[in-house]
């Protein structure tokens, strides 16, 4: 889209607001960021301006109610939670940090499922190094779903789907591809996190750093969201490292926020993530691999998600679940026959 001199000069005042002097500048509103985010998803702001905005909205530090903006616009702009499949557990994945190995979290998203849980997995391939998602479920036979109708056909088959960011909402992607010019993340990330495309009533979040989960859990109040999990996890994903003990931070419309203490899983050995394959991942999946810390940190995770849907009293009793449901899971998905394997998704 060609940008005009109103739409510049309308677009510059947002960059003003965040760019004045100490003491002058301020976080966007509301209303503000949605419409500014708006305008870049749309193309109507210049390239220069939307690289000035991003950076700015990093410098500053992510601000609740700035990012919910931020969130609406996205959803609007991608129709999202619109003829929404019945998804219950909202899992975002746009993590995968330089040193992290295997998407262990995949494994337990995976045996949820077989569980009986529906769980719409969303990311980005904006991967650093190391094993993507995509790169899991093509070891398994399985693949990323095109678009949201494709997920939805996943849904209703594996009671699981993976839809890639730039499958769901392209202009989002394509900010997010933009960490390569600025060798930076910038609240993009978070803004992928938050979008819940399906509306599911319980979601389940990794960050980077801890000061992240406040934001997200504020965002998750203003959005009305139902039930939200929040915990620095492994390689900024939804996935908890028993290595050491850990708190999460849970947001339940009723109940408001509590701090969850998850308790470190002891006399486990280090895993050595540099000899982690998508080979690996599938056998571990099939029971022909048994690493003891990968299979502690998948079952781990499904506790994780099973607190975050307030299906277990406590860390413990969640633990002991996810130990059953990991037993049970079906080691091969009746669809692998059925599907061809599409490596460009």
């Amino acid at each position: 889209m060609v940008q005009s001199a109103d739409t510049e000069a309308r677009f510059a005042s947002f960059v003003a607001t965040l760019g004045r002097g100490p003491g002058r500048s301020r976080a966007l509103t509301r209303e503000e960021a949605r419409d500014a985010f708006g305008m870049v998803l749309r193309g109507e702001a210049d390239p220069h301006q939307i690289g000035a905005f991003l950076m700015l909205l990093r410098f500053r530090g992510e601000d609740a109610e700035e990012i919910t903006g931020l969130v609406q616009a996205a959803r609007t702009h991608a129709r999202l939670g619109q003829a929404s499949p019945n998804v219950e557990l909202d899992w975002p994945s746009y993590g995968a940090g330089r040193t992290r190995g295997a998407p262990w979290f995949l494994l337990a998203a995976l045996a949820l499922a077989n569980s009986g849980t529906t769980i719409l997995m969303h990311g980005s391939n904006d991967f650093s190094s190391g094993i993507s998602v995509a790169d899991g479920l093509h070891a398994l036979g399985l693949r990323p779903a095109a678009a949201m109708a494709t997920a939805a056909d996943d849904l209703r088959r594996d009671r699981f789907a993976y839809l890639p960011l730039h499958a769901m909402a392209p202009a989002m992607d394509r900010l997010l591809e933009m960490r390569r010019l600025f060798g930076l993340r910038s609240p993009v990330n978070t803004v992928a996190r938050l979008l819940n495309p399906a509306n599911a009533p319980f979601g389940v979040d990794g960050v980077f750093h801890p000061p992240y989960i406040d934001v997200h859990l504020g965002v998750a109040e203003r959005m009305g969201r139902s039930r939200l999990l929040v915990l620095k996890g492994g390689g900024g994903e939804a996935e908890r490292v028993p290595l050491k003990a850990a708190t999460a931070a849970l947001w339940d419309r009723r109940l408001g926020r509590e701090d969850v203490a998850l308790p470190a899983v002891a006399g486990l050995p280090a895993h050595p993530t540099g000899e982690d394959t998508p080979t690996l991942l599938a056998a571990v999946w099939r029971g022909e691999a048994t690493p003891q810390t990968p299979l502690a940190t998948i079952q781990a995770t499904i506790a994780l998600a099973l607190l975050a849907m307030g299906r277990a009293a406590d860390p413990a009793e969640a633990m002991a679940q996810a130990g059953a449901i990991w037993t049970a899971r079906r080691r091969v998905f009746t669809s692998e026959a059925a599907r061809p394997v599409d490596r460009t998704a």
